[in-house]
């Protein structure tokens, strides 16, 4: 990978933990954010090519940031893939809705997750 940026927004310091040393050993650098308001600084700050946001963030939650990010000029065009533990029917609805591009469940499988997230930001047409 080329040491492209992307942005986690997770307040579980596990799943971070998790997320973060799978995205650096594939070449990524990651930006890390425990809630919605810190993440939507760093989005606009860093413009990263991707944005995996964890959708139950304590105080704003994931969607709402996700709407957010998404009115903004400056980081409309970045893709957000939600990470949720609540894939039950009707949640992808929203979760697209909301302007994600998609999401990855939770437990997060280790073994595809790298090329999950190197699928999502060729489609961005950031390869």
């Amino acid at each position: 990978m080329s040491g492209k940026k992307i942005l986690v927004i997770e307040d579980n310091p596990i799943n971070m933990e998790l997320i973060t040393d799978l995205l650096n050993v594939t070449g990524y650098r990651v930006l890390q954010a425990g809630d919605a308001e810190t993440g939507i600084t760093l989005a606009r700050t860093e413009r990263p090519a991707l944005i995996l946001m964890d959708i139950s963030l304590p105080g704003m939650d994931g969607l709402t940031a996700t709407r957010i990010l998404k009115q903004d000029p400056i980081t409309r065009d970045i893709p957000v893939v939600a990470l949720t533990a609540h894939a039950m029917k009707g949640d992808k609805e929203k979760i697209l809705a909301a302007g994600c591009t998609d999401y990855i469940s939770k437990p997060i499988d280790t073994r595809t997750l790298p090329k999950m997230i190197a699928h999502f930001i060729e489609s961005a047409g950031n390869p």
